[in-house]
């Protein structure tokens, strides 16, 4: 990793009827445009399923360093998040992050190790750190050997 701070630099344009483009880097370019509750089109990315899609990306690769770094022999993660947005102190935002985590490895044995490994996978995550709603980690350990 390379030494901190991190800047991470993303344009966005749009014309008043047009779908938002997002660029940054050498990255493709990213359409987006309001999801369907927010009577948006719901064919293309919002902010919304951006900001759960980065829950579910940060926590497979916090999960995938943690795992490295604790010599964790894994097969496979499976990772669904739901993100429940809600108006609260009056405001609307995202209260709760619930993620769904499935695990397969190969040895009974390493079921602790791997459970450990999710839960720090869950507290550890930089998307969720940096947000004020609550997540909630429900994880299995399944054993495929």
């Amino acid at each position: 990793m390379k030494h901190l701070p991190h800047h991470y630099h993303v344009v966005a344009d749009a014309s008043p009827s047009a779908d938002v483009t997002l660029a940054t880097g050498q990255l493709p370019a990213l359409k987006s445009a309001a999801p369907i509750e927010f009577d948006g089109p719901g064919n293309l990315w919002s902010p919304e399923t951006l900001l759960v899609a980065a829950v579910a990306d940060c926590f497979i690769l916090t999960f995938r360093a943690i795992s490295k770094a604790s010599h964790l022999d894994w097969q496979k993660i499976d990772c669904a998040v739901t993100g429940t947005l809600d108006h609260q102190d009056g405001k609307t935002r995202f209260t709760c992050f619930d993620i769904v985590a499935t695990l397969s490895i190969a040895d009974e044995k390493l079921r602790k190790k791997a459970e450990q490994t999710l839960a720090a996978a869950e507290k550890h995550c930089l998307v969720t750190a940096s947000l004020s709603a609550s997540t909630h980690l429900n994880s299995t350990v399944i054993i495929n050997g």
